[in-house]
């Protein structure tokens, strides 16, 4: 390549022009004195750069790179093109820029996050040593609040009692005799409240790394100093485009005899343009292994904290209020074909659905029932399974919504059937989740009904930390034992009959382990799975004894293998966006062969996020659960999908008659 010398040269050279005028003699000598009485400045003017002259170069091209400064900035994308001068491009930041930034975005998080109130959930197990598991449950804690971040890391409970609060957190004194309070787990979403700069912290660059489809900066996190109490002390993941810290995994320093700090792992989920809010929090401390946290008594743990509820309000009713408004411009008449009036029966069913709606809003507004989407539809077709094989005709439709809670409990609401988001995480295949539909279908089949005082408006007129004072939707003794009469009788017609084992064995794990785990169990606002159900009776009966000659004998029930999946960890189905409390299956690999240390029902593992960027100006995408709608225009059959709920064979798909 030619250099600026040449180049200027080729420019600006005389004598070619001056040869062609063919002048006198003396008129040549005299031209050739001026002439060099002018060389020296020209020449000097034909410099490069690098030899003194005080004209700047021309700007480099992507061949002809500047060579980079001392202070090399972090790595770049592969293939991206060299930095060129500040008028045409941003030049690359210093590692000292970046950290600057982070440091920056991150003190802008902490002062952005004290405009929300988000629900947090915090469930604790205690864990023991098991020779097959390795480790058990041995005990656990819940908690349910809303935090109040404006104030700090505040929390008000969602108690059925006041006094629950103080006895709850007073049952929690377990670590060295101190308080285990809910809201250190909260604390866990900031890395640091009001230091996180360059006088206390040191970071160190690690590498690149991908958290699912965010490319992300990885730095160790180190306080200056080692004595302040309370410093964060671990790693960080900072996504590479605005900065934003999505992930912090470690510990704050500075325990003593009177306060602990757990190792945590937090995460933040990306849920609007430029916005990351925190949405998840393993903790995990002490071992069941070392023999010194046993012999002093030190009980081992591992808990989770979930945050939702960022974006509670009216949103969806604001949006529908503006098309009613638009429509009305254009003039808007009843599309019935017919006017009919309501017969006493018509108006009792539709008192008491306007009850179920009232409760259903109330519950979506608070945070604790899922907006209508995409698991509904699933759990909606193994319903219309179960009622196409048994020739029902149910007027109003039976509905399925789900309970955000991790408490393993269902319900029905008149003719909406409600399971928690846990009992569905931990079911470990369809004909279980079919075990519960059935049963909750038998409470409408026989007409237990919702409380037709929740039809007046002013019964839900209520504060939020009164929520389950006001609502209790368990039933009697006598109703739960005709229920479960009644859903045998559906599973018995069912295209799951074949498949009521599996069911079963669920069901005795979770009675198994209500010693180990109560507050899991205990439901808010229905009915514990455990309470007297049974799967047993929908399995076809085995051989009579006066056939026996006639007929092969029905082997003996053999007890399930060790690694038999009768139930999954906490987490393993759904996943919840924070900002709208919109629920999705779980899109997971097949995981082949489970070893017995792997199999842990009802437990809590760690959580690995699948990290997204929310893109702006996307093409529109179905609705949640449209897909799944469409699908139910077909004749009915299982839709869950043998990836999400694994386990036994797919039944036959039921015809509607």
């Amino acid at each position: 390549m030619r250099s600026p010398r040449i180049l200027l040269a080729s420019t600006s050279r005389p004598r070619p022009v001056l040869a062609n005028f063919a002048p006198p003699a003396a008129a040549l000598l005299a031209l050739l004195a001026l002439a060099l009485l002018l060389w020296p400045p020209t020449a000097s003017a034909q410099l490069p750069s690098g030899a003194g002259a005080q004209q700047s170069p021309p700007a480099p091209t992507p061949q002809q790179a500047p060579p980079a400064p001392a202070d090399q900035p972090l790595p770049q994308a592969a293939g991206a093109q060299p930095s060129l001068p500040a008028f045409a491009t941003q030049r690359p930041l210093t590692s000292e820029e970046v950290v600057e930034k982070i440091m920056a975005q991150e003190r802008t998080e902490v002062g952005l996050l004290r405009q929300y109130s988000p629900l947090v959930e915090t469930y604790i197990q205690y864990l023991r040593p098991d020779k097959q598991l390795g480790a058990a449950p041995a005990g656990d804690k819940y908690y349910l609040g809303r935090a109040e971040l404006s104030k700090g890391v505040e929390l008000e409970p969602l108690d059925r009692d006041q006094g629950i609060k103080h006895k709850l957190i007073g049952s929690w004194g377990e670590f060295f005799n101190s308080e285990f309070l809910p809201r250190g787990f909260l604390q866990m979403i900031y890395l640091d409240v009001n230091s996180f700069d360059r006088s206390h912290y040191r970071l160190e660059y690690v590498r690149r790394e991908f958290l699912g489809e965010v490319r992300c900066l990885v730095f160790d996190v180190d306080p200056v100093s080692r004595k302040d109490k309370g410093r964060f002390v671990g790693r960080i993941w900072v996504e590479d485009q605005d900065f934003h810290i999505v992930r912090f995994d470690g510990a704050y320093g500075g325990s003593s005899l009177t306060s602990n700090y757990f190792n945590f792992d937090s995460w933040r989920a990306n849920v609007g343009k430029n916005l990351w809010l925190p949405s998840f929090i393993y903790s995990e401390e002490g071992s069941v292994r070392d023999k010194r946290s046993v012999n002093i008594g030190y009980k081992a743990f591992r808990a989770q904290t979930r945050l939702w509820g960022y974006n509670l309000g009216h949103a969806r009713q604001q949006q529908e209020l503006s098309k009613v408004l638009i429509e009305s411009s254009a003039g808007v008449r009843d599309q019935s074909e017919n006017q009919n009036d309501y017969s006493p029966l018509q108006a009792e069913r539709s008192w008491d659905h306007q009850a179920e709606d009232n409760v259903t809003d109330r519950l979506e507004r608070l945070g604790l029932l899922a907006p209508y989407g995409e698991v509904d539809k699933v759990l909606e077709t193994v319903v219309n399974n179960l009622e196409v094989t048994n020739d029902l005709d149910i007027q109003p439709e039976v509905r399925c919504r789900v309970l955000m809670t991790s408490t393993l409990e269902s319900f029905t609401l008149g003719h909406s059937i409600v399971l928690s988001r846990g009992l569905i995480d931990v079911l470990p295949d369809e004909a279980s989740l079919a075990a519960i539909l059935a049963h909750e279908l038998g409470h409408i089949v026989l007409g237990h009904r919702i409380d037709s005082q929740y039809a007046f408006f002013s019964r839900l007129r209520f504060d939020d930390k009164d929520t389950f004072k006001h609502f209790d939707f368990a039933r009697t003794p006598d109703e739960e034992e005709a229920a479960r009469q009644k859903g045998m009788e559906l599973l018995k017609n069912s295209p799951y009959k074949d498949k009521a084992a599996s069911a079963q064995l669920f069901l005795d794990a979770a009675r198994s382990r209500a010693k180990e785990i109560p507050n899991l169990i205990s439901p808010h606002l229905g009915d514990s799975v455990s309470a007297g159900w049974t799967a047993a009776s929908a399995r076809p009966a085995p051989a009579d004894k006066s056939s026996a000659s006639d007929k092969p004998a029905t082997p003996p029930e053999e007890k399930p293998a060790a690694n038999a999946i009768v139930a999954l960890p906490l987490g393993g189905r759904v996943k919840v966006d924070p900002w709208n409390d919109q629920l999705r299956m779980l899109k997971s690999k097949p995981v082949g062969t489970v070893a017995e240390g792997e199999n842990t029902p009802f437990q809590i593992t760690p959580f690995m996020f699948y990290l997204t960027r929310l893109v702006e100006n996307a093409p529109a995408s179905p609705a949640p659960g449209t897909e799944a709608a469409t699908q139910m225009d077909a004749p009915p059959k299982p839709q869950i999908r043998q990836e999400e709920l694994p386990g036994l064979p797919r039944p036959d798909p039921p015809q509607k008659p």
